[in-house]
């Protein structure tokens, strides 16, 4: 896809540091990496380490859009990025946003596949062309006009030879997300230098990325091989495959959790009756015939591919959107019969893009919105403020603007407002996209320990946090209730995963083998010590 020359590195990045004009602390320390091409570089580290500012510093996005202190410097084909207008950088380098809804301005496909081309000034036959060649590339030419929702298919339209996607899996079902890191490899094997930053690290060591970079606290902490990466990060905060957790785990003392919430199949909280829904009049149901009743004490995950109809239907039990037939009950009343407001004292709601609920000036003042509205007094206020700051592991941020933080911080502060509001019933929409595992582990681990809630539910594309977390999991596929129990018998059905586009996970395959010793799903840190138990009492 590029025709540039093979004399000089796609990509040289030398002594980089960055400071935010917003923020006290600096955001990178001397920076220094080397792209061949046609190499795909994977960076992980938790999140604000850096990560996002590196790819903006080599966008040309920093310093033309986010102001601040910079040194070093950058080199695009042997040519100082520093004097080069942006409209040349976007011809060399392609950009795949965290954040999707930020980089989507088209309303139809081919609308948004073309964009970069139109502002190229590309006449309009070759427009056509690239546009064409793109969609079949990428497998998607039936969807040529339809409107958009989550395609990046414009970045490849442009034929960069440098691309760089931040958490480009963070909204896929786990069956797209291998179709996309295939893509991935199979652009780098045709020539593209690629820079894959991603949390899901486990995922993307399936596709053999060249080299490995691990960032913590803006400096690069390991550059190297692969098989490297396991012998020097902490594998509380990245996320490998189980067998090396398994081993490593076994040698450190077990983590002491005890979630606060056990099903008890009491008290019906939410229940949907006969539920359909169609965004048209007259349209394809998104959901049908939805049959089920959270209760007291249920930990539920909601698992399927995308479009599966998870987030319609949790929408429902919040009130944003009403049945077209059947009904949906919170604490015994019909929510058509309720305001939004009167149902969030009942069940408070994160979204799945930040953006959607994030607009105060100050991390602060965010989560003092939602209960200020719920009429708690300053006291309460305060107090609830304080503890959700410190469950999500925001201290030191509160004075900052939320849209300041990186993604996954931004993430962090929406659970943190609605841990503030104190409903009955906490709802969460794919809590960990753009999370590091230490983070994510620890936040879901307060979160589950916190008295108070009477139920949690959340929407994953991580089989791995249903595993580790969930009592019950709800498994949903093109609008229907395709599975609903134990975690260990809807998982265990692994021609029911296949039909809904769920992989099985390395700690699915080894909670499946441990099963009958732990009669329970367990993560691979517990896993290793039931194994290291029973290899002391075999010996």
């Amino acid at each position: 896809m590029t025709d540039r020359p093979d004399s000089v590195p796609p990509l040289i990045v030398e002594g980089l540091n960055f400071r935010y004009q917003s923020r006290p602390e600096q955001a990178l320390y001397d920076v220094s990496l080397t792209l061949a091409r046609g190499e795909l570089l994977l960076i992980a580290g938790a999140s604000g380490c850096g990560k996002t500012t590196l790819i903006r510093c080599i966008n040309g996005l920093i310093p033309r859009s986010y102001k601040g202190e910079l040194t070093g410097r950058v080199l695009l084909y042997g040519q100082e990025m520093a004097g080069l207008p942006l409209s040349r950088i976007s011809q060399m380098v392609g950009t795949v946003l965290q954040d999707p809804e930020r980089q989507i301005l088209g309303a139809h496909v081919f609308t948004e596949v073309a964009f970069g081309l139109e502002n190229l000034g590309l006449p309009r036959a070759e427009i056509r062309q690239r546009v064409d060649e793109t969609l079949h590339y990428l497998g998607i030419a039936h969807l040529r006009n339809r409107e958009t929702f989550y395609l990046s298919g414009g970045v490849l339209a442009m034929r960069p030879g440098i691309l760089l996607l931040d958490e480009p899996l963070a909204s896929l079902d786990p069956a797209s997300a291998q179709e996309a890191l295939a893509l991935f490899r199979r652009l780098a094997d045709e020539g593209v230098s690629i820079i894959l930053v991603e949390h899901r690290v486990e995922d993307a060591m399936s596709i053999r990325p060249d080299r490995v970079i691990f960032m913590r606290d803006g400096r690069i902490s390991y550059a190297g091989p692969l098989d490297g990466l396991a012998d020097v990060v902490d594998y509380r905060q990245v996320k490998l495959p189980a067998p090396v957790v398994i081993r490593r785990a076994a040698a450190d003392p077990l983590p002491v959790f005890q979630p606060a919430l056990q099903p008890d199949g009491g008290e019906p909280l939410v229940t949907f009756e006969d539920v359909s829904f169609s965004y048209e009049a007259g349209g394809l149901n998104v959901i049908r015939g939805v049959n089920l009743t959270i209760r007291r004490g249920d930990v539920v995950a909601v698992l399927g591919p995308n479009a599966a109809g998870k987030t319609t239907l949790v929408k429902h039990a919040i009130g944003l959107l009403k049945p077209k037939r059947g009904r949906v009950l919170v604490e015994g009343r019909d929510t058509r019969e309720l305001s939004v407001a009167q149902i969030a004292h009942t069940l408070g709601y994160v979204f799945q893009s930040p953006s959607h609920m994030l607009f105060a000036p100050t991390v602060r003042e965010e989560l003092a919105f939602g209960p200020k509205n719920l009429g708690y007094d300053q006291k309460t206020i305060a107090e609830g403020v304080a503890r959700a700051t410190e469950i999500v592991n925001l201290n030191g941020l509160e004075e900052y603007p939320p849209l300041s933080l990186s993604f996954g911080q931004q993430k962090r502060v929406s659970i943190a407002a609605v841990l503030a509001m104190r409903s009955k019933i906490l709802v969460m929409d794919e809590p960990t996209a753009g999370q590091d595992y230490w983070n994510y582990r620890a936040f879901m681990e307060a979160i589950l320990q916190m008295p108070g809630f009477a139920a949690i539910l959340f929407i994953t594309h991580d089989l791995d946090l249903a595993v580790c977390y969930a009592n019950r999991v709800i498994l949903m596929y093109e609008g229907q209730i395709a599975g609903d129990g134990p975690p260990a018998e809807v998982l265990a059905d692994l021609a029911l995963l296949q039909r809904c586009r769920m992989v099985p996970t390395s700690l699915l395959a080894a909670n499946l083998e441990l099963l009958a010793q732990t009669g329970r799903f367990l993560p691979a840190e517990a896993l290793g010590h039931i194994l290291a138990e029973r290899e002391v009492m075999s010996g």
